[in-house]
């Protein structure tokens, strides 16, 4: 839509967000009217229309076959968008139009904001099935009509309500129609069920809304009067009401077709399965979420364990084999802390690249200095927790074997992501300028402990390549490629 206003008329920003609001509400007109809507705005020269918009119902058949949005038409071949446009009334002279044997009777709505006519909409009902209509169908025209007065007039849609389409209640979902006193008029099937899972014996009509949905509601007190007004349609609001052994969302729309308040409408549906799935998953995002948290303190107590046991060591060589296992407990730590803030089981891994290497720097501090360029970005949990050993590792071989007593150097992190889909790729290169590989070194077959791990969980967990060989200039480079899952925004 926007497009096609930009391209082909006049209107400036406020009048284009202006039918953006019209069409994430014009739903409800279409499937209250049984008809297909197609909005259509005229060019700057005034010489056509440009339709921008469609809308079919939910609830009748379609008029339409084909897409309309982007048809140009001349002004002139289509009077009664002229008369709607130029007049700024509801025009409905004039004989049904035969379309492919298919009698249509065709309306035009002028959508008025602040006293200007900005286009039309052009209203229109499928007549193959007409019948004598029910109680229910003739609510549905009636709120029609009223709503396509308020449009004609700007004083719908509502200006700072723009509805989620997705979310809010539909006309057949539940439908109520209530006086100005908010006594309920009408009440559709699927209302009437709601309300009686909410715990109402009764029938609605001849009820008020508003006083019967704060005595079904659970709660008493200043509530019960904001809960009353709420029902009551005074005013166009969306609210959940909770009772009894169901949850129904209603959405109250206030009819004023002709600048008087003349009653309201109530749409309304049934979230009860729908709210208790979702406190189910609420659930298990807090369980998993405690379990990370457990997990990490759990590790923590074993690292401290470890420690205090280094401690006490008189071999330095088995002290130092305790450190070691503490800095890799302790990488492992770091990636359920992350998860356990997490609602998913993905964590943004260039934080966790960080406080790898500042756990590992702790090994020569302030003489060796480790820094990170490019960014990890978002890793899910199963390549987070093997990556985060392996850089725990790498960094721990470069800063152990790369740099002498007393030496002093730099150790980088740099990481690259590439390609999309399937074909995307994270490519981690740890450098360092020290004193570099020892002549005939093969990471292939190099027996320490240190590079199994990192050949095993490179190869076998994330499956990928690695490869250790000596710097451009000075020191190490090791060089990880593997597949990672494209990240999702």
């Amino acid at each position: 839509m926007n497009d096609l206003v930009h391209q082909h008329t006049a209107l400036g920003d406020a009048d284009l967000e202006w039918l953006h609001l019209l069409v994430s509400e014009w739903q409800l007109l279409s499937d209250l009217s049984f008809a297909d809507l197609v909005l259509w705005v005229p060019t700057s020269d005034g010489t056509r229309y440009v339709s921008v918009a469609q809308m079919r119902p939910n609830t009748g058949p379609t008029s339409y076959q084909d897409d309309m949005v982007g048809h140009l038409v001349p002004r002139g071949r289509r009077p009664m968008l002229d008369a709607a446009l130029d007049e700024g009334r509801i025009v409905r002279e004039g004989d049904p139009e035969w379309r492919e044997e298919v009698p249509v009777r065709v309306e035009s709505i002028p959508v008025c904001r602040e006293g200007r006519v900005l286009g039309v909409i052009a209203r229109n009902t499928n007549l193959l099935t007409v019948r004598t209509p029910s109680r229910l169908e003739l609510t549905y025209l009636q709120s029609a009509s009223d709503l396509a007065q308020m449009i004609s007039v700007g004083a719908f849609p509502f200006p700072g309500q723009q509805v989620d389409m997705d979310a809010s209640p539909r006309a057949g979902d539940g439908l109520i129609r209530m006086d100005a006193d908010g006594v309920v008029q009408y009440a559709s099937p699927n209302a009437l069920s709601a309300y009686h899972r909410l715990g109402l014996a009764a029938d609605l009509v001849g009820h008020h809304l508003g006083r019967t949905t704060a005595e079904l509601a659970p709660v008493r007190g200043p509530v019960d009067e904001a809960l009353v007004k709420l029902a009551s349609g005074w005013a166009p609001r969306e609210f959940e009401v909770e009772g009894g052994d169901g949850v129904i969302q209603l959405r109250a729309i206030p009819l004023k077709p002709k600048g008087l308040h003349i009653g309201s409408l109530v749409l309304l549906r049934d979230v009860t399965e729908l709210r208790r799935r979702e406190r189910e998953l609420i659930t298990k995002d807090a369980t998993i979420r405690e379990i990370h948290h457990r997990v990490k303190n759990n590790l923590q107590t074993v690292a401290a364990l470890l420690r205090l046991q280094a401690r006490r060591m008189d071999s330095a060589q088995g002290r130092e084999a305790l450190n070691e296992a503490v800095r890799r407990v302790g990488s492992i730590a770091i990636v359920h802390e992350t998860l356990s803030q997490n609602l998913d089981e993905r964590v943004e891994f260039d934080d966790i690249a960080d406080r790898v290497l500042a756990m590992v720097a702790e090994i020569s501090p302030g003489k060796v200095t480790g820094q990170r360029a490019g960014r990890f970005g978002i890793l899910d949990a199963e390549v987070a927790t093997p990556l985060s050993m392996v850089l725990t590792e790498v960094l721990q071989n470069a800063l152990e074997h790369g740099f002498g007593p007393g030496e002093h150097g730099t150790v980088e992190v740099a990481a690259v992501r590439s390609g999309s889909g399937e074909d995307s790729r994270l490519r981690v290169t740890v450098q360092d300028d020290g004193r570099g590989l020892p002549e005939g070194f093969d990471p292939q077959r190099a027996g320490n402990l240190g590079l199994q791990i990192v050949r095993t969980l490179v190869e076998g967990e994330l499956g990928g390549t690695f490869d250790m060989l000596p710097a451009p200039e000075r020191g190490t480079r090791v060089v990880l490629d593997f597949p990672v899952p494209a990240e999702k925004r």
